[in-house]
């Protein structure tokens, strides 16, 4: 990414919320932190003239002037602490509102349209989107607030105290070739010489820490993300013995996080190097070149330190970028790391849904459908059929047939098909994946899920028991992590008593009852037509049991044939 694109990138991220619903008060606020900080500079420039003052007072034993100079010393003091103070408080209120609508506007992006699903099913190299979120955009927003104020304040300084020290500096001459020649304001001169070169010569040392911070970044998600999946799959990796072979993946990815920080301590080395020798030569500079002024009679001691005051505000000014190189390089970093996950999610966005879902007729009717894989591989083709109220349709096929995906492509979800849907104006679809998901939270929370709706006690006390589960009735409320509480079996369960609650027009089973045993798969089936009787019923399985609960199949042979035919045929 080149120095203009990566300007674009960084503005397109940090235009929005200024542009925002927010953004008078946005601006408003932030415009405050940044008089604050202009205040702060006028102080600085008070002080500045403290120093001649209180010093020529020293050096002429006016010990009538010592303590009238300490007070305004602490007054000035103290109104510039209150001033840093509010400054960082109120910069760290603009930092909240700002994470916080650009956080909640990611979310809203990854999550709508199923772009969190898109990216995996599109093999997107975007790596860890929790971190993109959670971590990167709170480091945008700092670093981006951080540069931008400092920027300005050292601006403001330079303006400041650039004019106290081209009137402090003087002229200085020089006599080339019996030639006089006079240079005025010599000292600012030779501080924008200085910090220029060392501007320059800090980006030629530091530049490589960009690509090792966007890379140590990325390391330590890969690393901290396959804890995570052995947390999450600790019963089984426990089963196989897993032990060993997770260990052996947790040192690969930890030792790319150690080498890449090696790399990243070298080069900051080699930064911090430049940068401290850069910062004690600009102590002695000012010294040595006010030095020959101070000795000819030219100015007085206070002339001499305030000059010296001077000279260092204006250098720490103009070396503003050395000083935050480290700085620059983390947010181009987070930039680039931001600005990669947005345009993956763009890509996501830009897949069109592979079927057409229309609210017409009063049954359920697919036309013309195609499921195929990311590789163009024919699933399912040409397949037409339709289905009446209260249908009960068994879908087969020998594994990796498409069974699964045929229920993805009928949700929405599988971008690689195309083809119609019909359905009666207002159904409710629900889909039952072969593994629940449960939310975090209480048990009540898990059982209205997707819903955020929470019906009464008596309510969920009947849907248990009716899926045997009566004995986690007092336990509605308790808040715990139910994925690892409850079995397979008792979630597949707890799945069915969603169903009872949701009450859809049409509910779609993906090996939902795999981890039940026989006759509580058919308890289950004859509930939910007893309690539902004009709900249809799509249901993916393997069992032979399950031809009784259904009244047709739909057998897939994985080349794009299909047979449909009535189950007692």
């Amino acid at each position: 990414m080149g120095k203009r694109g990566a300007f674009k990138a960084f503005w397109q991220l940090f235009r929005g919320y200024w542009n925002s619903e927010h953004k008078w008060k946005a601006r408003g606020l932030l415009a405050f932190v940044i008089g604050l900080n202009f205040f702060g500079v006028y102080l600085l420039v008070r002080l500045n003239s403290w120093y001649n003052e209180f010093y020529n007072a020293l050096q002429q034993y006016q010990a009538d002037q010592f303590w009238p100079l300490v007070g305004e010393f602490t007054a000035i003091a103290m109104l510039y602490i209150v001033i840093a103070v509010y400054a960082i408080y109120l910069r760290q209120a603009v930092q909240i509102k700002w994470r916080t609508w650009l956080t909640e506007a990611y979310l809203s992006r990854w999550l709508e349209g199923q772009v969190y699903y898109r990216l995996q099913v599109q093999n997107s190299d975007t790596d860890n989107p929790d971190q993109r979120i959670s971590e990167d955009i709170n480091q945008f927003v700092n670093l981006s607030l951080q540069l931008l104020i400092g920027f300005l304040k050292q601006l403001t300084t330079l303006a400041a105290f650039g004019v106290v020290l081209w009137n402090l500096s003087g002229a200085f001459t020089m006599d080339i070739g019996g030639r006089e020649i006079v240079i005025y304001g010599y000292m600012f001169w030779f501080s924008l010489f200085y910090s220029g070169i060392g501007t320059a010569c800090a980006h030629l040392v530091g530049r490589k820490l960009i690509g090792l911070n966007f890379d140590q970044q990325r390391f330590e998600a890969d690393f901290r993300f396959n804890m995570m999946r052995v947390r999450e799959n600790s019963e089984s990796i426990a089963f196989y013995g897993g032990e060993k072979a997770e260990n052996k993946g947790f040192h690969e990815r930890f030792a790319k996080v150690i080498s890449n920080f090696w790399q990243l301590m070298k080069q900051t080395k080699i930064l911090n190097f430049y940068v401290n020798g850069y910062a004690q030569l600009a102590v002695i500079v000012p010294l040595i070149l006010a030095a020959p002024q101070y000795f000819a009679g030219g100015i007085a001691l206070g002339g001499l330190m305030q000059t010296v005051s001077a000279f260092g505000r204006v250098q720490d000014a103009l070396s503003y970028f050395v000083e935050s190189y480290d700085t620059i390089a983390q947010l181009a970093a987070v930039v680039k790391r931001l600005t990669a996950f947005t345009e993956h999610m763009e890509g996501a966005e830009a897949v069109e849904a592979g079927i057409v879902r229309q609210e017409e007729g009063q049954q359920l009717a697919v036309e013309d459908l195609q499921v195929q894989l990311p590789d163009s591989r024919v699933l399912l083709d040409d397949c037409t059929l339709s289905l009446p109220v209260g249908s009960r349709l068994l879908v087969t096929g020998s594994s990796g047939c498409g069974k699964s995906t045929l229920l993805r492509t009928l949700a929405g979800i599988w971008p690689y098909g195309k083809g119609k849907l019909s359905l009666k104006a207002g159904s409710r679809l629900l889909f039952l994946p072969q593994r629940p998901y449960l939310p975090l939270g209480s048990l009540r929370r898990a059982l209205y899920y997707p819903g955020t709706a929470a019906g009464s006690d008596e309510k969920m006390q009947q849907v248990l028991q009716k899926v045997g589960l009566e004995k986690f009735v007092s336990r509605l409320d308790e808040i715990d992590d139910w994925s690892r509480i409850l079995s397979l079996g008792e979630q597949q369960r707890l799945a069915f008593a969603r169903v009872l609650l949701a009450k859809p027009d049409w509910v779609f089973l993906d090996e939902a009852t795999s981890a039940l045993d026989e006759p509580r798969e058919a308890e289950m089936y004859q509930m939910l037509a007893q309690e539902l009787p004009d709900m249809g019923v799509v249901s993916v399985g393997h069992r032979s049991t399950l031809f009784a609960q259904h009244q047709q199949e739909l057998r897939l042979a994985g080349d794009g044939t299909w047979i449909l035919k009535a189950i007692n045929e």
